[in-house]
Order: C-alpha cells, then sequence, then structure tokens
C-alpha cells in the first residue's frame, strides 16, 4: 500500500474515533501504536515509547499545571469578583458600560491565568446575573462573555500558545508577546461594537441611574481601584520577570502561581476548601493536557516516519497547484471546520505533525502563524453546533437563557473574530512588531 494511502486510512480511522465520542488522547494514540505496530511490527513500540520519554523530557511542560493552578486559585479565592465590581462602579454610567467592563475582565482575567475555561467560569458566575439582574439584553451579555473569555487563550500567559510552542519548537516567550497586540485589537473591536450598538439599542445595555451612582462616594470609587492592584501585581511577578530575562518561562509560571496563591492570602481568601478544590482541578487539567500531548507525539512520529508531510506538501503545491496563500486559507478553514467538533488542543495535535512543517515549507514565520492559529481557534469555540464555548455557556447559564440565545449571541462576535484574523494575515506585523522589538529580531 502506497504510504500516502496509509496517511488517509490513519488520519480518517482517529476522526472516525473521535466522531464517536471516545477520549481525543485515546483515540489519536490508539491510531498511532496500532499503525506502527502493523507497519514496523515489535519494533514499532519504540515509536511510541520514545515519544513519552520525550514528553518526560520536557522542561517547559511545568508550566502547564503552574498556569492553570494560577488561574483557578484567582477564580476560587474571589479574586475576580473583586476585578469586576471596580469595572461594575467605573464603567456602569456608560451605556453598555458594565458590558465593556467585562470585556476588561476578561483581559485581566487572561493577563493571569491563560486559559478561557477560567474566564467563562468567571463571567458566567460573576457577570452574567449582574448584567441580566439590570436589564441588559440577555443575548447580547451572553455574546459578551464567550466572546471575552475565548481571549484567555491569546492574551500571555496563554496555555495554547505554550502548547504551539512545545510542538512546533518555537520560543514560547515570542508567541506570548505575538499574542499582546492581536488580542488587544480584538477585544478594542469588541468594546467599540458594544458601545456603538448600546448607544443606538440603549435599551440592550442600561446605565446605571443616578439614583445609583448617588450611593456610591468618589473616595468609595477610589478605593475600589485597589481591586486592579493584585492583577497587575500577579502578570508582574510572572510575565514582567520573564520578559526582562529574571526568570526562566517555568521559573515565571511558579512565581504566578506564587503571586496569586500570596495575594489570596492577602485578601483573607485561602483556606483549606479554596486550596482542595484549586488543586483537584489543576490535576484533572494537567493531566488531559499530558495525554493528550503524549498522543500526539506518538501519532506525529508515526507520520514523519510515513513521510506524510511530504506528500501534502506535493499534493497542496503540485497536484493542485495552489499557491501558498491559498494553502494557508485552506488550512484556516479546516481548523474551524474541525473546531465544530473538537477542542483547541485536540486540533493541534491533530494537524500539527501535518500544518506546521508545511507553513515553514511554504515560508511562512511559525510564530505568525501560531497567532493565526490560536484566533482560528477562538471562532471555532464560538462555532455551531458544537463549539467549546456554547456548550460551557449552556451548561452555567440560567434557565432563562436558551440553547438558542446562546447560538445566537455569538454571530456578531465571531464575525469581529473573522475580521481580526483577515487583519493580523494581511499586516503581520501586529504580531510580529513587538516580540521583533522585544528581541531585536
Amino acid at each position: 500500500m502506497e504510504y500516502e494511502l496509509i496517511a488517509l486510512l490513519m488520519f480518517s480511522s482517529m476522526m472516525l474515533l473521535l466522531l464517536t465520542g471516545k477520549r481525543v488522547f485515546g483515540a489519536i494514540g490508539f491510531v498511532a501504536v496500532a499503525a506502527a505496530l502493523l507497519l514496523w511490527g515489535d519494533g514499532g513500540s519504540e515509536i511510541a515509547f520514545s515519544a513519552a520519554m520525550k514528553l518526560m523530557k520536557w522542561y517547559p511542560l511545568l508550566t502547564l499545571p503552574l498556569f492553570v493552578f494560577m488561574g483557578y486559585m484567582l477564580s476560587e479565592s474571589g479574586l475576580a469578583e473583586d476585578l469586576y465590581k471596580m469595572f461594575h462602579v467605573w464603567m456602569g454610567p456608560l451605556n453598555g458600560g458594565l458590558a465593556i467592563g467585562t470585556i476588561g475582565l476578561m483581559v485581566a482575567i487572561s493577563a493571569m491565568n491563560g486559559l478561557s475555561v477560567a474566564g467563562m467560569a468567571i463571567g458566567a458566575s460573576i457577570a452574567l446575573p449582574e448584567l441580566l439582574r439590570r436589564g441588559y439584553d440577555k443575548i447580547m451579555v451572553t455574546g459578551v462573555i464567550q466572546a471575552g473569555s475565548s481571549l484567555g487563550i491569546l492574551i500571555p500567559p496563554s496555555v495554547v500558545l505554550v502548547l504551539y510552542g512545545m510542538i512546533a519548537r518555537q520560543p514560547v516567550g515570542q508567541l506570548w508577546l505575538a499574542g499582546v497586540l492581536p488580542g488587544l485589537l480584538m477585544a478594542g473591536l469588541f468594546i467599540l461594537y458594544i458601545a456603538v450598538r448600546c448607544r443606538l439599542q440603549p435599551e440592550l445595555g442600561p446605565a446605571l441611574s443616578e439614583a445609583e451612582r448617588g450611593q456610591i462616594s468618589r473616595r468609595e470609587k477610589l478605593l475600589l481601584l485597589k481591586a486592579g492592584i493584585a492583577p497587575l501585581f500577579i502578570f508582574f511577578c510572572m510575565t514582567g520577570l520573564f520578559l526582562m530575562g529574571i526568570t526562566s518561562l517555568v521559573e515565571s509560571s511558579a512565581v504566578g502561581a506564587a503571586a496569586a496563591t500570596l495575594m489570596a492570602l492577602v485578601k483573607g481568601r485561602l483556606n483549606r476548601s479554596v486550596m482542595e478544590e484549586t488543586l483537584r482541578k489543576t490535576l484533572g487539567i494537567s493531566c488531559m493536557f499530558m495525554w493528550i500531548i503524549l498522543a500526539a507525539l506518538c501519532f506525529g512520529a508515526v507520520f514523519d516516519g510515513l513521510g506524510a508531510v511530504k506528500a501534502i506538501e506535493a499534493f497542496f503545491l503540485e497536484s493542485l497547484g495552489l499557491g501558498p496563500w491559498q494553502v494557508l486559507i485552506l488550512m484556516q478553514l479546516s481548523f474551524i471546520i474541525m473546531g465544530m467538533f473538537l477542542d483547541d488542543t485536540a486540533m493541534l495535535v491533530i494537524v500539527a505533525p501535518l500544518y506546521i512543517p508545511l507553513v515553514g515549507a511554504l515560508g511562512f514565520d511559525l510564530v505568525w502563524y501560531g497567532v493565526l492559529y490560536t484566533i482560528t481557534c477562538q471562532i471555532a469555540y464560538m462555532t455551531p453546533p458544537f463549539g467549546y464555548n456554547l456548550f460551557l455557556m449552556r451548561a452555567m447559564a440560567p434557565p432563562e437563557v436558551s440553547l438558542r440565545d446562546i447560538y445566537v449571541s455569538v454571530t456578531p462576535f465571531v464575525l469581529i473574530m473573522l475580521l481580526a484574523l483577515v487583519l493580523v494575515m494581511v499586516f503581520p506585523q501586529i504580531a510580529l512588531w513587538l516580540p521583533q522589538w522585544h528581541y531585536g529580531g
């Protein structure tokens, strides 16, 4: 059998297993190990063993549990709730101000945890009930929380970019910096949309009444600004020290986790219950990542052995006669389609062995492509029928928010994300300027 057909059979078998609802790491790992044993006999088992050893030697992998721990510590200890109160008071007098403040909250949370699920949990439990109670349109605010939480995988310290950096062998520091301006650009576009729409339709996002504003003195408003000290402290301890070269990537994640724990202790929020819940959730998420990465390495090793990457490159460029940009656009479309059924980590480990070498062969910057991949994951998170964020929101939203409301709510924000994706594709320096400036590239 031709190697190209074997590669196609492997890929289709894996997709079929994933569609049956099997666990991602089980489907990927099973296909990889079965193919290795069938192709190379007993010696094929060495491929899986070597992949496992490679995973154990990946020192940067220690960042994952530490970043996850930091995000859950912020959520469980209530530090995020203090931050929302600050945005609530300062932005409330504007039409749509609380929704704009929610985007600000999501940006701050994203800069402290690197996961979208933490932002979604905080937004759905803290912001959504308050926005609905104050008469905000349920469809608009549901979309605001889903879109805002997706920023967690783009703004540093993005865990997705850490995973991409490990698989693509790209510097995580450059990837983090590359995600800053696109992330702020997207947040700015969200805020602009909310402000314009609520100005045209004030009933969608009513401002705080004068009576409520009068109940809060200027001194109280200024005191609430203290809620912003904790995020700034944590962000500086983690990302700031890393970018200044004082700490390594792993050390910065450890500093961030320690800083989040210290702030919870200073605020009097650290107790046995908070610590147990944080550790339990951290262990679950970290183990999931470890198994998926292990399966991905094994799958990629078998694909490399088959020469599948060269075959795909020849198929796109020679058989179909496509240009580099046409191939890149097809890749992004395939990500969006897969995102309707899979989460970001599964997408990365499935296509990384195929796409990343091809992107490099086409002459594109792999740091820039990491940002494109991450933005496309954000879009896929919110794309029906099975977008990851859609079902997270359905699980956390109150009964009056239906699944139809959730599906309708994401439409304008998906269009904004597509606009941001196009802008970063057309103007690569949006992503590349900051890492080039900092590292002198």
